[in-house]
């Protein structure tokens, strides 16, 4: 449970204080991410079958090993570099705003953390990937095996927008 949360909900908590029991939530937090997402990973695409975390790895690098899809060094500094470039959102995108919004009303960190998750379920966010490349592949398809050339896809980006849909990815950096 949350260290934050208990310590309020016991009265012990002074104001001058919520920081270290927000840092220490957060860190116990952050420290626990890769575990849960790569044990997930393992149970929908390798049956359930769990790599053991690796503390003489970084934190990145022991995700990439748990992940169990390449060993390579090169794998693992590619998973810090996508792990960092994902990381670097200060504020101005929903899943960030969502967390400091809900943390700003003494929400525990695990709360705050959920939220912003939440705000990842949305097309113009978390989703907008998966959106990008659903309409790669309906692009693709509707092509009929066209060379894709600069003038079709612009006609074809225009026939979208022009059917009232959007194309994902646009409006938010993918």
């Amino acid at each position: 449970g949350s260290a934050f949360g208990g310590a309020y909900r016991a009265g012990t908590l002074k104001k001058s204080d919520y920081w270290a029991y927000t840092l220490e939530d957060s860190l116990t937090l952050v420290a626990k991410i890769p575990i849960m997402a790569a044990r997930i990973f393992r149970n929908v695409f390798f049956d359930g079958k769990h790599i053991p975390s690796d503390p003489s790895l970084d934190w990145a690098g022991n995700y990439a090993q748990m992940l169990g899809v390449n060993d390579t060094e090169a794998f693992k500094e590619i998973t810090r570099l996508y792990l960092m470039l994902h990381a670097d959102h200060e504020g101005g995108n929903v899943s960030a705003h969502t967390t400091h919004l809900v943390g700003s009303a003494l929400s525990d960190a695990y709360y705050a953390y959920a939220s912003g998750v939440c705000g990842l379920a949305g097309p113009l966010h978390g989703l907008a990937n998966q959106e990008c490349l659903r309409w790669l592949r309906e692009t693709h398809q509707n092509l009929g095996g066209k060379e894709p050339t600069v003038e079709i896809l612009t006609q074809y980006a225009k026939d979208t927008l022009a059917s009232g849909k959007v194309i994902p990815g646009f409006g938010h950096g993918v």
